[in-house]
C-alpha cells in the first residue's frame, strides 16, 4: 500500500470513511484494531449494555456486533450522534464505555467525567487506548506527529475542530501527572489498571498515511512479540490502555 492521499480534510465526517477504508484494506492494520477490539471484549458482559465514543471510522461492530456506536460527527453507519459532555443515556443505564483515540479530543474533559459516573452502573467500567508517552513515543509524537503533544498543559487545549483539536498528552496528564487531582476531583470513580503496549507494530504498519513495512507475515511476528519485554514496553511503547471503574454504591 503506498502512501495515502486524503481526498477530506481532517474535521470532514467523511474523513472517517476514508480512515475505515484504510483499516480494512491493510493487513496490518486491520490486525492491529482487531486486537485493540478484542481487549474491549474480553471485558464486556453479552448482556450487558455498552457504548463506544468516538467511534469515527473504526470496525468495533466486526468484533462486538451489539455495541452501540456514537461520534460527534454525522458518520454513516454510526449509530448516534452526541457530544461526550451530554451522552443521551438514563442515569445508571450503561454497564461499559469502551473508547479507541478518543479522550484525548474531548475539549471539556470535567463534563465528560461527571456523566461517566451519571450513566455508569456501579461496578461499571470505562476502558480506553490512548496515546502514552515513553522515551520512544515522546520524540514521535513531538516531531513527527501532527496533533499537539504539550505535557505542561492543563486538562484543556486549544478548540478547532473535533478532530484536528487534541492534545495528544491528556490522557498522561490525567491519569500520570495529575491522578491525585483526578481522584479528589471524581471520588466514585478509581483507575483500575494502566498497561502499556505497541511498542514497534503500528510504526510498522506504516499507520494511515505509509505503507507497511513488513510482508504480513513477518508483522504478525513482531506484534506477537513486541509486547513480550517489559522493559521495552515501558522504554517504547506507543499507547496505553487505561480502565476506569464505577464504585459500587
Amino acid at each position: 500500500m503506498r502512501k495515502y492521499k486524503f481526498k477530506y480534510d481532517l474535521d470532514n465526517p467523511l474523513r472517517s470513511l476514508e480512515h475505515q477504508k484504510i483499516i480494512r484494506d491493510k493487513k496490518s492494520l486491520y490486525h492491529i484494531y482487531k486486537n485493540w477490539y478484542n481487549l474491549f471484549k474480553a471485558n464486556l458482559d453479552e448482556q450487558g449494555t455498552y457504548l463506544e465514543l468516538g467511534s469515527g471510522g473504526g470496525i468495533i461492530k466486526d468484533i462486538i456486533p451489539q455495541i452501540i456506536t456514537s461520534d460527534v460527527n454525522e458518520i454513516p453507519g454510526i449509530d448516534k450522534c452526541f457530544s461526550a459532555s451530554e451522552i443521551p443515556f438514563e442515569n445508571e443505564s450503561i454497564d461499559g464505555i469502551f473508547m479507541l483515540d478518543s479522550l484525548h479530543h474531548f475539549p471539556n474533559v470535567e463534563s465528560f467525567f461527571e456523566e461517566v459516573i451519571r450513566v455508569l452502573k456501579p461496578n461499571g467500567i470505562v476502558m480506553m487506548i490512548e496515546p502514552w508517552s515513553t522515551p520512544m513515543s515522546k520524540f514521535i509524537y513531538n516531531k513527527i506527529h501532527h496533533e499537539l503533544y504539550d505535557m505542561d498543559r492543563d486538562w484543556f487545549f486549544p478548540l478547532k475542530g473535533p478532530l484536528s483539536g487534541a492534545n495528544i498528552a491528556l490522557p498522561q496528564i490525567i491519569f500520570e501527572r495529575d491522578i491525585d487531582i483526578f481522584n479528589e476531583k471524581y471520588p466514585a470513580l478509581h483507575v483500575d489498571n494502566i498497561v502499556l503496549h505497541t511498542p514497534f507494530s503500528y510504526i510498522i504498519s506504516g499507520g494511515f498515511t505509509q505503507k507497511s513495512m513488513l510482508p504480513f507475515g513477518l508483522f504478525k511476528l513482531v506484534h506477537k512479540l513486541e509486547n513480550k519485554s517489559k522493559w521495552i514496553k515501558s522504554k517504547c511503547s506507543l499507547f496505553a490502555t487505561i480502565t476506569i471503574k464505577k464504585h459500587a454504591n
